[in-house]
C-alpha cells in the first residue's frame, strides 16, 4: 500500500502537479520546490500572496548544501538534536523555484521524519514544497477530515496514508539561522 501511494504521488510530482500528503506535522500541499509552475498551482489554490515563500522538505541533512549557499554548522547539530520538527529559514538559497524563496532570498527546511514523505524524498531526488492544506487564511488542518473540500477536490492526488489517523500533530517550530549561526525564534 505505502509503495503504490509512493508511486501515485511521484508521478503526480514529476509532471508538475500538486499531492494533498500526510507529513510529520499536519496534513499539506506539495509539489515539486524546483518548478514554478507548480508552486504557482498551490499559490491558486489556497488563495495565497505571491509574496508569501513557502517552505521545502528534504530526506537527508546532507542535501542541504544543494539548496543553501552556507550552512552553518551548527544547523547540522539542531536538526539531529531537535525534539520536535523543526523548520530552519536559511539565508542564500539557490536552486530552487524563484517563487518558493522569500523576497530576502531565504528558504524555510525542513528534514522529514515521517516514514511516507522520507520515502517520497528519497525515491524524488528533488525538494518537495510542504504547505498547510488549507485556504489562506483559514485555520490549519489537524486531520485529514477536516481539509476543506475545495483543498481535497484541487490536488491532482490525495495520498491515500494516515487518513485515519487521530494523533495529535502541530506545526513544526520555526527558526531563523544566520551564515555565522546566530538564531532566533519565528514559532516555538
Amino acid at each position: 500500500m505505502l509503495k503504490q501511494e509512493i508511486e501515485k504521488a511521484l508521478t503526480v510530482l514529476k509532471n508538475g502537479g500538486i499531492i494533498l500528503y500526510p507529513t510529520d506535522t499536519i496534513w499539506g500541499l506539495g509539489c515539486d520546490a524546483t518548478n514554478p509552475e507548480a508552486v504557482d498551482k498551490i499559490s491558486r489554490l489556497k488563495g495565497r500572496g505571491q509574496d508569501k515563500s513557502f517552505i521545502i522538505l528534504l530526506d537527508n541533512d546532507n542535501k542541504l548544501q544543494s539548496y543553501v549557499k552556507e550552512v552553518p554548522e551548527v544547523a547540522y547539530d539542531l536538526i539531529e538534536y531537535a525534539e520536535n520538527p523543526l523548520t530552519i529559514i536559511f539565508s542564500g538559497a539557490k536552486n530552487l523555484a524563484p517563487n518558493v524563496i522569500n523576497s530576502d532570498g531565504s528558504i524555510g527546511i525542513r528534514i522529514a521524519k515521517h516514514e511516507f514523505v522520507e520515502s517520497l524524498l528519497q525515491r524524488f531526488r528533488k525538494p518537495i514544497v510542504s504547505t498547510s492544506a488549507n485556504i489562506s487564511g483559514h485555520p490549519s488542518p489537524a486531520f485529514f477530515d477536516e481539509i476543506e473540500e475545495k483543498i481535497i477536490n484541487g490536488v491532482d492526488h490525495v495520498v491515500d496514508w494516515e487518513q485515519e489517523n487521530r494523533t495529535q500533530r502541530k506545526p513544526s517550530t520555526i527558526m531563523k539561522l544566520g551564515p555565522s549561526g546566530q538564531f532566533s525564534f519565528i514559532r516555538k
